[in-house]
């Protein structure tokens, strides 16, 4: 550290550990700092006027929290400070938990503050008049959210047909015997295989090449001709089409598809008790007017079609495409699924999009005896609905490959982020707390033993 610098750091030690870091300095007393995406920020010489010139801060994600307190009198005509440095994504953070077949997902919200909130709003609803029910619980579509639906429908094909043609140029290995996956030119060499016969292998995987519903897990829903309707029976489960999930919200957000006729109503339902309604009567309303031009819809890709990339320029420009469209169909889902319900049973993958789940008995989940194959439907989160199938990431593509005992260094990344990433597009900043960038990976079992 420089001692002549101007620097009100430079009067004091410094403790670093872990990302966090004390200084004292003189007549000020502990100033506390902690920083997490960015450590560089630290780095005294890029701040000669002092703590008084943070500009450099405004172009990073990080948030500075400066608040001027003194118990002391006599340091009164001083300045103590308490920089806080906060990134918006964590330096590292653990894996996505894996649930065993014999536990029950937990719920996104507790059932004790769900009841908290409805007595609250039962107790501020009493004496107040009837509020009108806003879309699309009335039946009507939020219009709002009808390019949002199309733009979700458009990144997904796009996201699909861009896949087909990085598997070409991008190795990606399935095992035969279980659902796990790996992005990289050899399989990684980890015991983890849960299928069948896993004892006699040892946990070791049965590599195979990987398609494109080995990335994207195909979950699918029945498709809905009225989503207000009554519930899907057990008897009618085979007679009623089903689709991507994706489309389904999609279509009921308000995406016109010909092949999956649904209901549109131009007039609120009208409630009759608690879970029954009437159509409202629209011969009296005018012939609706010539409609606007839709949002184009693009389709799937034939296999027998897809071209690979021709060079590393085309290659990096297809991953930097398949990554945004990654982002835009989880984001624009997550903005969907706030208002178009969407349901899923605690005990396997089934999803229902719906105000309420199908009783169709088919879940064959543990225990499921016991519920007579009934699902047990619970609010669904964005991983229910759009799984990210987490993988290892590989370091070096060109290097050697994943070593067995290393394995607590090496870090994970959704299926599709690490396809991109190898293909040559840049990591976005949401996954680096998986990923372990930041972690030294050591040469060989000794070096990783030294580690403390």
């Amino acid at each position: 550290m420089d001692c002549a610098s101007p620097n009100i750091f430079s009067c004091g030690p410094v403790a670093v550990w872990r990302g966090k870091g004390i200084v004292r300095t003189h007549g000020v007393g502990l100033l506390k700092v902690s920083f997490q995406k960015i450590p560089e920020l630290l780095n005294l010489n890029r701040h000669p006027g002092g703590l008084g010139s943070l500009r450099s801060f405004q172009a990073s994600s990080s948030k500075i929290i400066l608040p001027k307190k003194s118990n002391n009198s006599a340091l009164k005509s001083r300045l103590s400070y308490a920089l806080v440095i906060r990134g918006d994504h964590g330096q590292n953070a653990d894996f996505p938990r894996y649930y065993s077949r014999k536990e029950k997902k937990p719920f996104p919200v507790p059932i004790v503050e769900l009841r908290r909130a409805a007595r609250e709003r039962f107790k501020k609803s009493k004496g107040q008049p009837k509020r009108p029910v806003p879309p699309p619980k009335n039946g009507l579509l939020v219009k709002s959210l009808v390019p949002l639906a199309y733009d979700v429908f458009n990144a997904r094909i796009t996201l699909i047909n861009n896949l087909k043609k990085l598997l070409k140029v991008v190795c990606v290995h399935a095992c035969s015997c279980c659902n796990e996956i790996h992005v990289g030119p050899f399989g990684h060499p980890f015991r983890s295989c849960r299928g069948q016969n896993a004892n006699i292998r040892k946990g070791l995987h049965a590599w195979t090449t990987a398609s494109v519903d080995d990335i994207i897990l195909p979950v699918e829903a029945y498709h809905l001709y009225d989503r207000l309707g009554k519930r899907i029976p057990h008897e009618k489960r085979f007679s009623i089409p089903r689709i991507p999930a994706v489309v389904e919200l999609c279509i009921q957000a308000g995406v016109n598809i010909p092949e999956l006729p649904t209901k549109r109503r131009r007039k609120q339902i009208i409630r009759i008790g608690r879970k029954e309604f009437v159509d409202a009567d629209e011969s009296e309303l005018p012939d609706p007017g010539p409609e606007l031009p839709e949002i184009p819809l693009l389709t799937e890709i034939p296999d027998s079609e897809v071209e690979a990339p021709s060079d590393e320029v085309d290659t990096a420009w297809l991953a930097e495409e398949t990554l945004q469209a990654w982002g835009n169909m989880r984001r624009g889902a997550k903005r969907l699924m706030k208002l178009y319900p969407v349901r899923v049973c605690g005990y396997c993958p089934e999803v229902h999009v719906g105000p309420s789940g199908h009783k169709a008995q088919n879940c064959g989940a543990h225990k499921h005896q016991q519920r007579n194959g009934q699902h047990g439907w619970q609010a669904a989160v964005l991983d229910d609905f759009i799984p990210p199938r987490f993988v290892w990431h590989v370091p070096d593509v060109n290097g050697p490959p994943l070593q067995r005992d290393l394995r607590n260094f090496y870090g994970q990344a959704p299926a599709v982020v690490e396809i991109c990433i190898q293909a040559g597009a840049v990591v976005p900043d949401e996954y680096k707390s998986t990923m372990r960038l930041d972690v030294g990976i050591p040469t060989n079992v000794r070096e990783a033993e030294m580690v403390i």
